[in-house]
């Protein structure tokens, strides 16, 4: 189903099927996005995700989807398992804009799962970090196996290359629960390389990834083991660092060889730095996607081959 474009100054409700037909319809009430900015904005307000990003792209079509999973990645982040209609589809690194039944604001949450998956097994998986903001506060309270809600897919935050297009070595530098969408470019390369493999005449050429990643302790790394076990299945293509910066607990020993304390480091940024070959995708808390990206350009990395998200 398709829904018009979000420039109507109106308030409108819309219904959607549900994903089986006995599911009946799934209706709320949606605020066009020009009556936000006619509010009076404050400084100190957040902005909405729908403010975020008005000038990103997104898909027309809205679609009914189910969560059919629920599990805690970390103390403070959930990880949604939500099943989509067939036609559905997205690309490594983009987010969807999340309706929920009953809750006026609309949540913003990337990928942190691979294409690959959803062609498998029709499901995409958010994880999503406990705040005050409706959207993620219903889905640590009130969201459970069976909930009803719809999704678009938005971004032009993607990793989605054709087997002619020249390799690239990707460097990906997440901080906090910016590890998101490079979580979902990482395994979409694995599944590429896993492709490669398969049919050297599909596959697309893939070089390098090495990630950096950085969160306030080991408690706080999301997908740390799965993580690990890309690098391992993929010595020569894959790896990985995770920094730590405020660690007072002894590291588990198979974290170990993985673990930094400390900030992410320019030495270590210019060891995955090739100006001709690196393409490098940033997410994170703003201060320090500006850090690094300074850093970058300073180590010789064009500006169009460093490509950040934003959102906080």
């Amino acid at each position: 189903m398709s829904v018009p474009c979000l420039a109507s100054a109106a308030a409108r409700s819309f219904c959607l099927p549900g994903p089986a037909a006995a599911a009946g319809l799934i209706c709320w009430r949606f605020l066009g996005s020009s009556s936000t900015h006619r509010r009076t904005m404050s400084s100190k307000r957040q902005m909405d995700h729908l403010e975020r990003t008005s000038s990103n792209y997104r898909q027309n079509a809205l679609y009914p989807a189910q969560v059919c999973g629920i599990t805690s990645e970390s103390e403070t982040v959930k990880r949604l398992r939500i099943a989509v209609p067939p036609d559905f589809v997205f690309k490594a690194g983009q987010w969807v804009d999340f309706f929920i039944p009953g809750v006026e604001k609309v949540g913003g949450f990337s990928m942190c799962s691979s294409p690959a998956l959803l062609h498998r097994e029709g499901v995409i998986e958010l994880a999503i970090k406990y705040t005050k903001h409706p959207p993620a506060h219903w889905v640590h309270t009130m969201c459970a196996v069976g909930s009803r809600v719809a999704v678009r897919v938005g971004g032009d935050f993607f990793f989605d290359p054709s087997p002619s297009d020249p390799p690239v070595d990707l460097l990906l530098v997440a901080g906090g629960v910016g590890i998101n969408p490079l979580y979902s470019i990482l395994l979409h390369a694995k599944d590429l390389l896993h492709l490669s493999q398969a049919s050297a005449d599909r596959g697309c050429n893939i070089g390098s990834t090495h990630l950096c990643y950085s969160a306030k302790n080991t408690q706080e790394l999301l997908f740390k083991t799965s993580i690990i076990e890309a690098c391992r299945e993929f010595p020569d293509k894959i790896s990985c660092s995770f920094h730590v910066t405020q660690q007072s607990a002894d590291v588990d020993p198979h974290l170990q060889p993985f673990v930094k304390s400390g900030r992410i480091t320019e030495e270590e940024l210019e060891a995955s730095v090739d100006p001709q070959r690196t393409l490098c995708y940033l997410c994170g808390p703003p201060p320090m996607i500006e850090a690094i990206s300074e850093t970058l350009t300073d180590l010789g990395l064009p500006k169009n081959r460093i490509l950040y998200e934003k959102w906080w």
